[in-house]
């Protein structure tokens, strides 16, 4: 679980971004793409695509028990304070201590989980013919997961826990302003050194559509990008894009497979999409939300670790919260913290996905494109068009596609002089 939430942290800050307008540009496109409006009806779902859907939930129920069931058995067993013990007779030094105890917990749990993340992450993707990746590659990059989430923790866990033991009372918000920094080191550290780990970057191949993404970048107020063509054939079938980065490690990156699967109309929709997401700021605002999010979580420890270690420690081995044994405890509170606000966060990002769809026909006024981006999701990457309300309110951090493509197909506002 802690390196699922280290690197899905990582991955999302590397977004980090600024606005660079407030508001879609109003220049029009060029003729050539403003395109007939055909409505394009929503696909039926294979019945491939309905299985894929029904297992995702209950792989998704699995997971989300498994997480809150694995931490807290390595704690209120005495695992942890076992291993801590262990950790000092290695290394009486506290620092080095911390980071063997950390380097041994993420082991553990790297073990704990495996056969969960072989089968959601290797086998299913295989059965269901969204994965092109050999089982060498699979758990290479599974083990250069492992070694990230370990650098991270040994480069950074002892800052709260320094804390807890200068400033027992208010270590939780002092380590809140400490992470401000950390999360715009790793906006700059990510994309540049992390990513090209487990991928290759270069630049793309078709210059003409480079031309034309860049020239979408300068219109969405976008300077300076470099545009990455990266090779995800040898993991998936599956599709994506998306702009990160701040300054000089801004980046316009393309799937290769989003490149073959997609026409240029369709990959200067994604782009646009994509660009609407920097432009508009949503992932500074993401991250603003996560911000505060985390300070939930850390305040949450702080008003129920005491109360839980003063109940249990006897028999866990751990009685106060400066003892970095209690690290599973925090893990298990912001797991649970976690699944409680993650369906407004989700109600946030839905509400980001569908203005950057607007933006993206802002841009390029291309109705079909648009509608046949989704299409092929659905046809390519087995996406189920209706989800239930349930399932949305718990997972869905787009709307549906059967959405996306009604407001694709209707939302056209410069045929009526309105935009």
């Amino acid at each position: 679980m802690i390196r699922h939430m280290l690197i899905g942290l990582a991955l999302t800050l590397t977004g980090i971004a600024f606005p660079a307008a407030l508001s879609p540009p109003t220049q029009a496109p060029p003729p050539a793409l403003a395109k007939a409006i055909v409505p394009v009806p929503v696909p039926t779902p294979s019945p491939l695509a309905v299985r894929h859907y029904h297992s995702g939930n209950v792989i998704w129920i699995v997971a989300t028990v498994w997480g809150f069931v694995v931490p807290a058995l390595i704690f209120f067993t005495g695992f942890s304070a076992r291993l801590r013990e262990v950790s000092r007779r290695i290394q009486r030094h506290w620092y080095l201590s911390l980071a063997i105890y950390f380097v041994c917990l993420a082991c553990v749990l790297f073990v704990a989980n495996f056969p969960l993340d072989y089968y959601s992450g290797f086998v299913r993707p295989h059965d269901y013919g969204l994965s092109s990746q050999t089982f060498a590659k699979w758990l290479k990059d599974e083990f250069l997961s492992l070694a990230v989430t370990i650098a991270g923790g040994v480069l950074f866990l002892w800052i709260p826990f320094l804390l807890l033991k200068r400033a027992p009372k208010r270590w939780w918000l002092y380590s809140w302003f400490a992470s401000i920094p950390i999360f715009i080191f790793i906006s700059f550290v990510v994309p540049i050194w992390v990513a090209p780990l487990f991928n290759t970057f270069g630049p793309m191949h078709d210059k003409v559509l480079e031309a034309r993404i860049l020239s979408l970048a300068t219109r969405a107020g976008i300077d300076g990008a470099h545009v990455f063509e990266v090779n995800k054939s040898v993991d998936t079938n599956q599709v994506n894009a998306y702009v990160t980065g701040i300054g000089a490690t801004k980046r316009i990156v393309l799937w290769d497979t989003t490149l073959k699967q997609f026409t240029p109309d369709e990959v200067a929709l994604v782009m646009s999409h994509e660009m609407g997401h920097y432009t508009l700021g949503h992932v500074g605002k993401e991250l603003t939300v996560a911000s505060f999010v985390l300070l939930a979580g850390l305040l949450s420890v702080q008003l129920s670790a005491g109360w839980i270690l003063a109940r249990v420690g006897t028999r866990t081995g751990v009685h106060e919260l400066g003892d970095f044994a209690s690290l599973p405890l925090l893990m298990l509170i912001f797991g649970v913290l976690m699944f409680l606000l993650m369906p407004p966060v989700l109600a946030v990002s839905r509400h980001f996905e569908h203005e950057a769809d607007r933006f993206g026909l802002e841009m390029t006024h291309d109705n079909h494109a648009c509608a046949m981006v989704f299409v092929k999701f659905v046809q390519h990457d087995l996406s189920y068009p209706t989800p239930s309300p349930l399932v949305e309110f718990f997972r869905a951090s787009h709307p549906s596609v059967a959405e996306r493509i009604e407001f694709c197909n209707t939302y056209h506002p410069w045929l009526k002089s309105e935009f």
